[in-house]
């Protein structure tokens, strides 16, 4: 199964993620791990990314498409992979079907978790974080035992300069204007399917093992 998938900050992608990677053994395939690994390994196109990287510029379509190409032609990806933060653009996701198609494979779905700005919102701004050792919590879903005191360390818990409300608006309103051309392009191909968020983690996991079934009858 190859798979995309996407979805808002907020939205839980993570969560179903390592959830659909854990239960179909599917390489999850994240820009920026992509990133890391060339660089690691040293090729041609990793250090071509690097040098955009290190001077705090965009890497260009051509490299980063490159390097996707590089992953998805490894052995792990025979049996499938799960795509994460590409394609972003129109632009991406065409040149990705292109690449799919002279490697003879297809995107089979491509799987937005869909949530109400509202519940991102109040979600993201109730994040808050351990400045010793990065435990994550939330106020409302997953808050601490003891109110702005780490569970884990004793540490103190805080809330990111970008978790506030007025940032996350904005965040979310750039985001939802950046995809919104990307989720009509996949409509238009059929491939989109669009799994409400909103309810429970293992309710959304449920709905997206009942969609994959269909890929193997």
């Amino acid at each position: 199964m190859n798979l995309v998938l996407m979805g808002l900050p907020g939205a839980g992608k993570g969560t179903q993620a390592e959830k659909m990677v854990a239960k179909y053994n599917i390489p999850h395939i994240s820009t920026g791990d992509m990133f890391r690994a060339a660089i690691k390994d040293g090729t041609e196109l990793g250090l071509k990314a690097k040098s955009f990287m290190d001077q705090g510029a965009l890497v260009p379509d051509e490299v980063t498409i490159g390097i996707v190409r590089e992953r998805l032609s490894k052995p792990d990806c025979e049996k499938g992979f799960l795509l994460d933060g590409f394609p972003r653009t129109v632009a991406q996701a065409e040149a990705l079907e292109n690449m799919l198609s002279e490697l003879g494979k297809k995107i089979d779905y491509v799987i937005n978790i869909d949530v109400d700005s509202s519940i991102l919102l109040e979600r993201l701004t109730g994040r808050r974080i351990c400045k010793e050792c990065g435990a994550t919590y939330h106020l409302e879903f997953n808050p601490p035992a003891k109110d702005g005191v780490c569970d884990r360390c004793g540490g103190e818990l805080y809330q990111r300069a970008d978790d506030n409300a007025e940032t996350v608006q904005n965040r979310l309103e750039v985001n939802i204007q950046q995809t919104k051309p990307l989720l009509n392009f996949y409509e238009d191909r059929g491939s989109l399917r669009n799994i409400n968020g909103q309810q429970d983690i293992n309710v959304v996991f449920a709905v997206i093992e009942d969609l994959l079934r269909s890929l193997h009858e």
